[in-house]
C-alpha cells in the first residue's frame, strides 16, 4: 500500500520556509539591511542608556558653569544653555522617542485592526457605521488632529501618546479593511464557514495572517511618522515637556542659539533623521520582500 502524505495548511515547516523566503528577499536589499542595522543600533542605545547614564545627574541636572561649551573629549556633543550634556540628552531621547513610536503604533494597530476586521468581514451596516466614524477622523489631517487633542488635554507624555494613537487608528482600520475585503470571498474562507468555524477564529486564524503583509509595512512607516509628529508637537510646545530630553523639545530650546552654537540643533536633528530614515528603509524592504511578485 502506498502511503500518502497529508497536507496540513498550518504546518510549521511550511511557515518556516515562507519566513526564510521573505528573509532571503529582504537581505538582498542592501538599503533595507542598512536600515535594519541602524534601527537595531538605536534600539540597543535606547535599551542600554539607563546602564551608563544617570538621569538625575547626567541628563537633567543644570550646571551653569559649563553652559554652551562646544563638542570636546569631555562633552562629545557639547553642552546646552543650562550646562547639560547634549550627548546624554540625545541618547536618553532615543529611549523616549522609540517608546512613544512603539507604544503609539501598538495601540493604533490594535484598535484599528479590530475596527477594520469587523468592518471588512461583516460589511453592510457594521461596515458603514465603523467606516463613517473613521471618516470623521480622517477628515482632519493626523498632525492637526493630534494638535487639537493635545491642545484640549494639555501637553505631557500620556496626552501625546493618546493623541498620536487616535490620529493613527483610522489609517490602520482602512488598511486592514481593504486587505480583508480582498480575502474574505476566497474558497478557503468559505470552506472554514462550511465547517462551522466561528467568525472570530476565521478572522484571527485565516484572514489576518494572510493580510499581514501590508499591515507590517504600515507599522514601520507609521512609527517613523509618529516620531516626526511627536518631535513636531514638542517643538511647538504641545508635546513632552521640559526638562525631559525629547528631540523635538531640544530643537525648540536650541533655536535661539543656532547662530552661534549650531551643534545644539545639529545632533538632535541628526537623531531624528537617522531614526526616521531607518524605519522608512525597513518599510521599503519589507514591502518588496512581502510582495508576491518578487518571489520569482
Amino acid at each position: 500500500m502506498t502511503e500518502q502524505a497529508t497536507v496540513n495548511p498550518s504546518n510549521p515547516v511550511k511557515k518556516r520556509s515562507q519566513l526564510k523566503a521573505i528573509w532571503f528577499r529582504y537581505r538582498k536589499n542592501k538599503l533595507a539591511m542598512f536600515g535594519l542595522a541602524l534601527f537595531l543600533s538605536l534600539v540597543l542605545v535606547a535599551a542600554s542608556s539607563g546602564l551608563f547614564l544617570d538621569y538625575d545627574t547626567q541628563v537633567i541636572e543644570q550646571r551653569m558653569r559649563e553652559r554652551l561649551q562646544p563638542p570636546s573629549s569631555e562633552h562629545w556633543f557639547g553642552t546646552d544653555q543650562y550646562g547639560r550634556d547634549v550627548f546624554a540628552r540625545v541618547v536618553w531621547g532615543t529611549r523616549i522617542s522609540l517608546f512613544v513610536g512603539v507604544f503609539t503604533v501598538t495601540i493604533a494597530l490594535t484598535v484599528g485592526t479590530l475596527f477594520g476586521a469587523l468592518a471588512g468581514y461583516y460589511g453592510g451596516t457594521v461596515d458603514n457605521v465603523l467606516m463613517r466614524i473613521m471618516d470623521i477622523f480622517l477628515a482632519m489631517p493626523g498632525t492637526i488632529l493630534a494638535v487639537a487633542i493635545v491642545g484640549a488635554l494639555g501637553p505631557g507624555l500620556v496626552n501625546v501618546l493618546l493623541a498620536m494613537a487616535i490620529a493613527r487608528i483610522p489609517q490602520f482600520a482602512r488598511i486592514v479593511r481593504s486587505a480583508i475585503i480582498s480575502i474574505r470571498g476566497q474558497e478557503f474562507i468559505e470552506a472554514a464557514k462550511a465547517c462551522g468555524t466561528r467568525d472570530g477564529r476565521i478572522i484571527m486564524r485565516h484572514i489576518l495572517p494572510n493580510a499581514i503583509g501590508p499591515i507590517v509595512v504600515q507599522v514601520t512607516l507609521h512609527m517613523a511618522t509618529t516620531i516626526l509628529g511627536v518631535a513636531g508637537l514638542s517643538f511647538i510646545g504641545l508635546g513632552i515637556e521640559a526638562p525631559t530630553p525629547e528631540w523635538g523639545s531640544m530643537l525648540s530650546e536650541a533655536k535661539e542659539w543656532m547662530r552661534y552654537h549650531p551643534y545644539l540643533m545639529v545632533f538632535p536633528g541628526v537623531a531624528i533623521i537617522l531614526s526616521v530614515l531607518s524605519l522608512n528603509l525597513i518599510g521599503d524592504g519589507l514591502r518588496d520582500a512581502l510582495d508576491p511578485r518578487m518571489k520569482n
